[in-house]
């Protein structure tokens, strides 16, 4: 009941994850997005949604790795 649970909730982050990673503006989107998004990085320019979105993505990816843990500790008993 509980391996079962936990891997629902490992698909349901993963399709977080993958949601949210496509839902970002792309970093190079030609020559000029290369310039710009190196620009980014250096200064730390990030618009609103952007950084709402990485935030989410590491937030689903630390929940995705902690349930990762859990099953494996389940499965091992």
């Amino acid at each position: 009941m509980l391996y079962t649970i936990l891997v629902i909730l490992l698909v349901i982050t993963s399709l977080g994850i993958i949601a949210s990673v496509l839902l970002q503006s792309g970093r190079s989107a030609g020559l000029s997005g290369a310039i710009a998004g190196a620009s980014e990085q250096v200064f730390g320019k990030r618009r609103g949604l952007d950084q709402f979105l990485a935030k989410v993505t590491v937030a689903f990816g630390i929940v995705f790795a902690m349930v990762a843990l859990a099953i494996t500790v389940v499965e091992a008993r």
